[in-house]
């Protein structure tokens, strides 16, 4: 049968088993069973048992449910709290005043988390109170946390580029430092906007509070040198080549149950807790790579990868033009689906495609993560979206409206990676240097 007819029929199929509220790593594995048994002579049942097996034994995903485990911890201790005392002294002087702690304490979580929810609900339960209470412009603060709230997914340890990693069979260690200029370039488009909106509507702040004494400035700060501390200890050792991913992750649970510990928060019940979270969400992500992995030998085995990467090649799209595509298809597919899903579902399409095309693939990860970032303050299933719902009185439109101008620096940010590359490729290439 035409590979095109096959791919139409398979998509069709998973659309529909998605629309019925299939578990999205069983819809993946009875596409893929079905893909070979209908349309070629392999062993369906072989192949799948031996794909699936040897997807979930990889060594690079051992570092997926350490580094959940240690965002899973670190969530339920008070050192998440103390981000707002310590740096609301330091940003209440510039414009927008303390919006920017959204910015920054996202950032900062995210860079100990690897997970969007996990920042969106860890950070909103903190700032949220404090800035309604100091009377801050509702919009902002619920768009301004929706919006750096997914810089869970691009600040290292990413879970998504744990598991683009996988999928791409690409260096982690690699992924992990391409993501620290992109993600501070996004902090500072984010603060840039809240600066720029706090310019044209001054009258929605409240008045600036007094200045503190640098004395009391760092005391109030000391509360977050053991999360810095923990950063430091976990990024650094991946990039100075002290560790590799799995073995940072290992690291990073070790400290932050000291750090829970110290900090009076740990507990059997709160261990407990932290453990069942972590299993829950890893054993979710294993199912999905595997189901994905094995959609992705079922497609090899149909022709549909080839044929596809010959029918857009056919069309000889510049890579801008490709990348620009692309965009537009991730962008309508995050309406739909969620970050680790795109990803999953993609990989064995889209991959050929892209090293067709030139595009390195550590890069691609990168600009891949920041369009799926969009996909978290989208509407109907942008999880940001309904996690903040659940935390203030707004509707989701309303949510989704506020969080609109902060999807637009996300569009910005991804145009600037696709002028700029090396925003994503200097630190790598400074990492194979050296």
């Amino acid at each position: 049968m035409d590979p095109n007819l096959v791919a139409l029929l398979l998509i069709g199929l998973l659309l529909a088993l998605l629309a019925l509220g299939v578990w999205v790593a069983l819809a993946l594995t009875i596409v893929g069973y079905l893909g070979i048994a209908w349309f070629t002579g392999a062993p369906a049942g072989a192949i799948m048992a031996t794909t699936i097996w040897g997807q979930s034994w990889s060594w690079a995903l051992t570092a997926l449910p350490l580094f959940i485990w240690m965002g899973e911890i670190l969530y339920r201790t008070r050192l998440a709290a103390s981000m707002f005392t310590g740096l609301a002294p330091w940003l209440t002087g510039l414009p927008g005043q303390l919006l920017h702690v959204n910015v920054v304490s996202c950032g900062l979580f995210a860079a100990v988390s690897g997970s969007s929810a996990a920042t969106t609900a860890t950070i909103g339960r903190i700032t949220i109170p404090e800035l309604e209470k100091r009377a801050y412009d509702q919009r902002m603060i619920v768009g301004s946390l929706a919006g750096s709230a997914t810089l869970g997914f691009l600040i290292p340890p990413s879970i998504i580029l744990i598991v683009y990693g996988v999928a791409a069979e690409v260096s982690i260690s690699r992924l992990f430092i391409a993501g620290i200029l992109p993600g501070l370039m996004l902090m500072g488009l984010f603060m840039g906007y809240i600066m720029l909106w706090s310019a044209f509507h001054r009258d929605r702040f409240p008045p600036r509070e007094a200045s503190m004494p640098m004395l009391q400035r760092l005391r109030a700060t000391a509360g977050l040198f053991p999360m810095i501390g923990l950063i430091v200890v976990v990024i650094g050792s991946i990039y100075a080549g002290f560790a590799t991913p799995t073995e940072a992750a290992a690291v990073g649970v070790v400290g932050a149950l000291i750090l829970s510990a110290l900090s009076g928060t740990m507990s059997w019940a709160s261990f407990r807790d932290s453990v069942e979270g972590a299993t829950k969400t890893t054993c979710m992500i294993t199912l999905i790579l595997g189901g994905a992995a094995f959609l992705s030998v079922a497609m090899g085995f149909t022709g549909i990868p080839r044929t596809l990467a010959a029918w857009v090649g056919s069309f000889e799209l510049s890579q801008f033009q490709l990348l620009i595509a692309l965009t537009v298809l991730f962008i309508v597919m995050g309406c739909f689906l969620d970050g680790i899903s795109i990803v999953v579902l993609t990989a064995s399409v889209i991959m050929p495609m892209v090293q067709a095309a030139g595009i390195d693939l550590i890069w691609f990860g990168i600009y891949l993560v920041i369009v799926i970032e969009m996909s978290q303050i989208t509407p109907p299933v942008g999880i940001n979206l309904f996690i903040l719902q659940a935390m203030t009185r707004h509707d989701l439109l309303q949510v989704a409206k506020m969080a609109f101008p902060f999807f637009l620096v996300l569009v910005l940010a991804t145009f600037l990676l696709i002028l700029f590359p090396g925003i994503a490729t200097l630190l790598p290439s400074l990492m194979t240097r050296g």
